[in-house]
């Protein structure tokens, strides 16, 4: 009687499984590409020696066999905010249902262009077929265009408000939501905790908050500059505390709105009761602050499975570069805003 399994000290292999399909390894090998050029009766067979064998494809092998890695490298700041781990989910999730793997390049905060091209040109190395840009570099830079002309690449990180990126959520409309929700609740004027200025999101975020307040007839106040971490926002809110007048802020990340609420608390002053405050993200714990933040949610998720849809369709070639679906903002509201009539005792 023939074997119809492999021998128990090692794992079965394509001969294995093209032994019990009655096939040859070549169609084994055809098979577990996806390649089309297989009659379906013969396809069926190899699947389900597979699934009698437990054969499980080998990635090395694979990529020997097809001339394919099937690898998508991201690059990304080597930081512990949100928004990249949370982008990096999407990606994940697209990469494995169309089975690509994840490799990530992490540069340092306020990398240089030289730092960026170096991290693409490592992933190039490790094989990967597709780039994301998850950081803010100009795609007109000579080497940065030569890449990008050469490997499939998306950026979802705008370096100016003129340059394109496709899966960039539209920052003017995230800055105008926060802003106008605080004046739409009768606030005399808007307070701003920025972020990093190396990033354009926090360049036009505030730049959306001045511009909506003086369309408004409101002379700005000054900015308070932060770093997007929760301390910087413990700095800020101490700063805000000390101007009695400060009704309404508009907070340009949740971790910072963490420690402007704790600053403003052991100031005395509570929010909404004294301070209205909203922010941007809407992390998981924005819904468990206390009180519970206002904020403006960005679909990073969204953003990451959409930027992995578009470079991995490049890769395969399998639909047009012109479909990109919007990425919209969304205010949730919350407990941290309400009307300056309960500022009055």
């Amino acid at each position: 009687m023939s074997p119809r399994r492999a021998p128990v000290d090692r794992a079965p292999n394509q001969n294995d499984v093209a032994r019990v399909a009655g096939v040859s390894a070549q169609t084994v090998s055809r098979v577990m590409s996806g390649q089309s050029n297989v009659r379906p009766e013969t396809a069926r067979k190899v699947l389900n020696a597979v699934e009698e064998l437990g054969y499980r494809v080998h990635a090395a092998a694979a990529s020997l066999a097809s001339g394919r890695t099937r690898i998508l490298g991201v690059i990304v700041l080597s930081t512990n905010r949100y928004s990249t781990a949370a982008l990096g989910v999407g990606i994940e999730r697209v990469a494995a249902d169309n089975n690509f793997t994840v490799t990530t390049a992490s540069v340092s905060d306020h990398a240089t262009i030289e730092d960026i091209l170096a991290a693409f040109d490592r992933l190039e190395r490790q094989g990967a077929e597709g780039v994301i840009l998850g950081v803010p570099v100009s795609l007109d830079h000579p080497g940065m265009r030569a890449r990008t002309e050469r490997t499939p690449s998306t950026r979802n990180v705008r370096v100016s408000p003129e340059e394109d990126a496709a899966f960039a959520v539209d920052q003017t409309e995230v800055a105008r939501l926060a802003v106008e929700h605080l004046l739409d609740l009768g606030h005399e004027t808007v307070w701003h905790v920025s972020g990093d200025e190396y990033w354009t999101e926090s360049v036009q975020r505030r730049e959306t908050w001045e511009r909506v307040l003086r369309e408004h007839g409101i002379e700005p106040p000054p900015v308070i500059p932060a770093d997007w971490t929760s301390e910087s926002g413990y700095r800020a809110g101490r700063t805000i505390a000390a101007i009695p007048g400060a009704t309404a802020v508009f907070v340009s990340s949740d971790e910072m709105a963490f420690g402007v609420i704790r600053a403003l608390h052991e100031a005395g002053r509570r929010v909404p009761e004294d301070v209205s405050i909203v922010s941007v993200d809407d992390i998981a714990l924005a819904a468990y602050a206390s009180p519970a933040l206002t904020t403006v949610r960005q679909p990073f998720e969204e953003v990451g499975a959409a930027a992995a849809r578009r470079v991995i369709a490049e890769i395969e070639g399998t639909e047009p570069l012109g479909d990109v679906p919007r990425i919209e903002p969304t205010l949730i509201l919350r407990s941290s805003t309400a009307p300056p009539s309960l500022h009055q005792d």
